[in-house]
């Protein structure tokens, strides 16, 4: 096995290269990200059509081989087959691509029946899941992909069903109710994931046995970012391929010293694909704010605001001064220190303002609902003598961005 030290110019040089075939590679976090902080971002050339294209499909499809823990160790396929009805799966923010539906299916199909959810994996019509369906019709196998947590749809034929939106954060998905749908789990652990609610996913869970659950972020406008991550762990592909192996249970190869894991598989199914993988999240554009959602003079006004007040932290199109390798302590930001205890920077990045008015709630652990609890936190820990019109137009500004 061939050990690759990924920094973020070879990250970024594989994404832009095309170099897709690294087969027996294993993602191991260069020290010098781990210790010395994130370098400056790069600018970043459009990526390559082809390496698009191969990527969308892995954000949307590949399963990186995880149904050997979603089927065969937590049994979610015979979940699905024997009680998850459509309606049900709706229920829990599961969403449906209208786009891969014949046309007047919905018209005729049982949606209380869990006979539909499995013809509706059949036509692999269910954003995030993977089901194999045996020459029976039988559910023979279960895996979910990225697009699970960071797809939507935008509800064209009714909620929850509807064209694709990749990398928008899926904040009706309650993930840890899903999970505590296994018959594998025991009680504790399953009261520990239906503790999560809509929106919310603890990533270290499964590796400290903590619970600190975090809102789930966007996967768009990720091109000019250091590190997508809330405490700034590493670069983008670092946190694809943690996820994929550690949290999808991929079949991979991951190793992070400072965590204290290492974890070699064979064959590597998902370091190939990380610059593909990439190069699609570079590619997707944060969405545009519709017409009327924002007052255009107010928001004027708050963005003097927000140059006087916010710009030395949420700098540059990035939006983030991680970008220059700055981490802040929670209690220099007012913020709740309890996840970022659990990593080893022990700290937090400045989040890049992204589609803010799609997402709420807001901050690392959703205890912002709108961005107004946004402004006046900000307004009383950091002293900024706002009064309510600056509030206001600032918060006008934010959501225009």
């Amino acid at each position: 096995m061939h050990v690759f030290e990924l920094d973020r110019r070879a990250l970024i040089g594989w994404a832009m290269s095309g170099m897709a075939v690294m087969a027996g590679c294993e993602y191991r976090a260069p020290e010098s990200a781990l210790v010395d902080g994130p370098t400056a971002a790069p600018t970043i050339e459009e990526p390559r059509p082809a390496l698009v294209r191969a990527g969308q499909e892995i954000f949307r499809f590949d399963t990186f081989g995880d149904e050997q823990f979603w089927t065969d160790t937590l049994r979610m396929h015979e979940v699905v087959e024997a009680a998850v009805d459509p309606l049900t799966a709706l229920g829990v923010g599961l969403k449906v691509d209208a786009e891969a539906l014949p046309s007047g299916l919905l018209e005729t199909a049982d949606l209380t029946s869990p006979a539909t959810t499995v013809a509706l994996l059949k036509l692999n019509a269910v954003v995030g899941l993977k089901g194999r369906v045996d020459a029976n019709g039988r559910l023979a196998s279960l895996g979910i992909t990225c697009a699970l947590c960071h797809s939507t749809v935008d509800n064209s034929v009714m909620p929850g069903i509807g064209r694709r939106k990749d990398g928008w954060p899926n904040r009706d998905l309650n993930v840890g109710a899903i999970i505590a749908l296994s018959p594998a789990l025991p009680a504790d652990k399953k009261a520990v994931y239906q503790s999560w609610g809509p929106g919310l996913y603890d990533p270290r869970f499964s590796i400290d046995g903590k619970n600190t659950p975090l809102v789930l972020p966007p996967a768009y406008g990720l091109a000019n970012v250091v590190n997508e991550t809330y405490t700034g762990d590493a670069p983008i592909s670092y946190w694809n391929a943690y996820v994929a192996v550690t949290q999808m249970h991929g079949q991979g190869n991951f190793s992070d010293p400072r965590l204290g894991i290492s974890i070699t598989q064979s064959p590597d199914l998902v370091t190939p694909k990380l610059p593909a993988l990439r190069a699609y999240q570079h590619s997707l554009k944060t969405p545009t704010p519709p017409p009327g959602s924002f007052d255009s003079r107010r928001a004027a006004r708050g963005r003097e605001v927000f140059a006087r007040s916010c710009a030395r932290c949420h700098i540059d199109g990035s939006g983030t001064d991680n970008n220059n390798g700055v981490l802040h302590q929670p209690a220099e930001t007012g913020v709740d220190g309890a996840y970022a205890a659990r990593t080893v920077n022990k700290a937090y990045r400045t989040t890049p303002l992204r589609g803010l008015w799609q997402h709420p709630p807001y901050f690392h652990d959703g205890s912002a609902p709108t961005l107004a609890a946004v402004v006046e936190h900000y307004n009383r820990v950091l002293g900024l003598k706002l009064n309510p019109a600056q509030q206001r137009n600032l918060v006008e500004y934010v959501k225009s961005l």
